[in-house]
């Protein structure tokens, strides 16, 4: 078995998704289920005996250390995180609580499970952190991409407190020895978006006739991955990883934020025209650049490749066109995860 932290999350539930299509392994979810982890995202796992989700938070080390002496997990996937920089801005403190105070309580718990497994069992467990390329801070428009040596230089709430979770977790391998690997990403794409971050916004905006916001000049320019591609990159870290190292991952496709608008704005004109003709980039509205906009995210994966073998399966073309498809085909899943009863009936199921 393995835990998986965030579970119910954009990239956790993808992931668990994705690992029970690829094994009968059985997973233990454990998540939050804030306003962005929802067991919408895992509806299709209902009553499957490999999967068990649990409402809770990687903050409460009785409930972790409970979880951990009880089934007994070979792994731990740590996806648990408060992760949207706007929100950061205004509100830091929920992001200093999870991403830093949790991810250290998390880990204390996750040692204390480690430090009395049998031998054997010891060697072979692992704790994966998911973390961010935001923690490498912003590029110039000619400067190479970011490595795994590359200096940690964060420019929002946000990505301070992942630079900080990141540190931790390797703190506790060099000073206790506890078996971690960490990954970090470059922007995800992919089904399960909560429509807040860029790519569903527009997508779920564009469909109600609402304004496509864009930052400044929307010339921002980041690395996108599919978030299926991140998933197997990430069973290819926790199977092959060396211990203690550090893994980007990256799609290997830098594109402007206003580019990303307006292929999202074609895609929509192809499979689902307005009614009245207009093209869909006539919505585009642009906006106040938010403070401390980071300019340019790239990310080097070489180094994954080169040690585990691993590449992207989508170019961007095809991902893209794979979320816009699957937006299309599941407004329902829109509509629950943005109604207030909704999520008011999920924290009464798990309460």
């Amino acid at each position: 078995m393995i835990l998986v932290t965030g579970g119910a999350g954009f990239i956790g539930a993808n992931f668990v998704l994705d690992w029970l299509a690829h094994s009968n392994e059985p997973v233990l979810t454990l998540d939050k289920l804030t306003y962005a982890g929802n067991v919408e995202n895992l509806h299709s796992l209902q009553g499957d005996a490999r999967h068990t989700l649990v409402q809770g938070d990687i903050g409460d080390r009785a409930l972790v250390t409970q979880l951990l002496a009880q089934h007994q997990p070979r792994a731990v996937i740590n996806f648990a995180a408060e992760s949207h920089v706007d929100r950061s801005i205004h509100g830091p403190g929920d992001f200093i609580q999870t991403n830093i105070v949790g991810t250290f309580n998390l880990l204390e718990a996750v040692r204390g499970y480690w430090s009395g497994l049998p031998a054997e069992q010891k060697a072979a467990f692992r704790f994966l952190h998911v973390s961010t390329d935001e923690v490498y801070g912003s590029l110039a428009k000619d400067d190479p991409a970011f490595t795994e040596s590359s200096h940690i230089e964060p420019n929002s709430p946000y990505s301070a407190s992942k630079a900080a979770s990141d540190h931790l977790v390797r703190a506790w391998h060099h000073t206790y020895g506890l078996p971690v690997l960490t990954t970090n990403c470059s922007n995800n794409y992919g089904p399960y978006h909560f429509p807040e971050k860029l790519i569903p916004l527009l997508i779920v905006n564009s469909l109600a006739g609402k304004p496509l916001p864009v930052y400044g000049d929307g010339q921002q320019i980041r690395d996108w991955l599919y978030v299926k591609d991140h998933c197997s990159a990430i069973r290819r870290v926790l199977e092959a990883g060396r211990l203690g190292e550090t893994y980007n991952v990256g799609g290997w496709n830098e594109k402007a934020n206003l580019d990303i608008v307006h292929t999202v704005c074609a895609l929509l004109d192809e499979l689902r025209p307005r009614a009245d003709g207009q093209a869909y980039k006539n919505q585009i509205t642009y906006v106040t650049d938010r403070p401390g906009h980071d300019r340019r995210y790239a990310i080097d994966a070489r180094k994954l490749e080169s040690e585990l073998g691993w590449k992207p399966a989508e170019t961007f073309e095809t991902g893209i066109r794979k979320t816009v498809l699957w937006y299309l085909d599941n407004p329902e899943w829109v509509t629950h995860v943005q109604s207030g009863a909704y999520r008011d009936w999920v924290q009464k199921q798990y309460a």
